[in-house]
């Protein structure tokens, strides 16, 4: 199977394949606050950090740290600087978002914390928000999302995010609520989780609702599952079981 990568072009994120075998990083930091060095340096470690995305078979439960993105999860666990604030997104139509949006204009604006660090820790139907949208396609995700998803809307950079990011009190611009969306959040060093777990569940809920074209095993699926994810996420083996590792390493749960 040849892996394939998203990339943001033109205002919206899109699918590029690539034959490496891996997912690089493409979304930049271009929004973080410009006194944000630790953070910078996070994203930029991350940007070098590859992601397998060409699995062949994917088992229910993982127990290889080769089968989930274990660099760029240690980075993430190891940032030092701060605050950081770790958020349990389970609702894809839900103000998750817009929550995390708010979170880092009051760090960085009014508490002055330009390190700040916001992780989503994703997965239920937040989840559905992290494949592209060749899955939705394939897969009627959708039908899971519910109707006011037609698409994946959340991976499509509004115009606006061109506006002038230096006007951060503009109410209809790159910062406000006009603007909340997935690749957005991620140029501002937003790091979003993948679940396995998630991703295993979905793969059971297709074969059993006979939404499996390709008549795909269940370690096929997930692995396909897998290899579309979005650009930039960091695959966990688990996000619940990951969010007390975070937490023991200093994250600040949120919900």
């Amino acid at each position: 199977m040849i892996s394939r990568r998203v990339m943001v072009a033109g205002g919206a994120l899109v699918v590029a394949a690539t034959q490496s075998g891996t997912a690089q990083a493409a979304v930049t930091t271009d929004l973080a606050p410009a006194g944000a060095g630790a953070l910078k340096a996070l994203a930029e470690g991350l940007r070098k950090t590859p992601r397998r995305r060409d699995f062949k078979s994917v088992p229910m439960i993982l127990t290889n740290p080769d089968q989930w993105d274990h660099e760029a999860l240690s980075q993430v666990v190891g940032y030092t600087a701060g605050p950081k604030q770790l958020w349990d997104h389970t609702e894809i139509g839900g103000l998750w978002l817009n929550l995390m949006r708010n979170s880092l204009n009051t760090q960085i604006w009014s508490y002055r914390n330009q390190d700040f660090l916001c992780v989503s820790g994703t997965h239920g139907t937040a989840h559905l928000a992290l494949y592209d949208q060749a899955m939705w396609d394939k897969y009627q995700l959708t039908s899971f999302a519910g109707d006011k998803f037609k698409t994946n809307t959340l991976i499509e950079e509004p115009k606006l995010a061109s506006n002038d990011p230096a006007n951060f009190e503009d109410p209809e611009g790159v910062f406000s609520s006009a603007d909340n969306a997935i690749p957005t959040l991620m140029r501002r060093g937003v790091v979003f989780l993948a679940c396995h777990n998630a991703i295993a569940e979905l793969a059971d809920k297709l074969i059993k609702k006979n939404a499996n074209p390709d008549h795909l095993s269940f370690e096929q699926l997930t692995a396909e599952l897998t290899n579309h994810l979005i650009s930039d996420v960091v695959l966990t083996p688990g996000v619940v079981a990951t969010l007390p590792v975070m937490q023991q390493a200093g994250f600040h749960y949120a919900r």
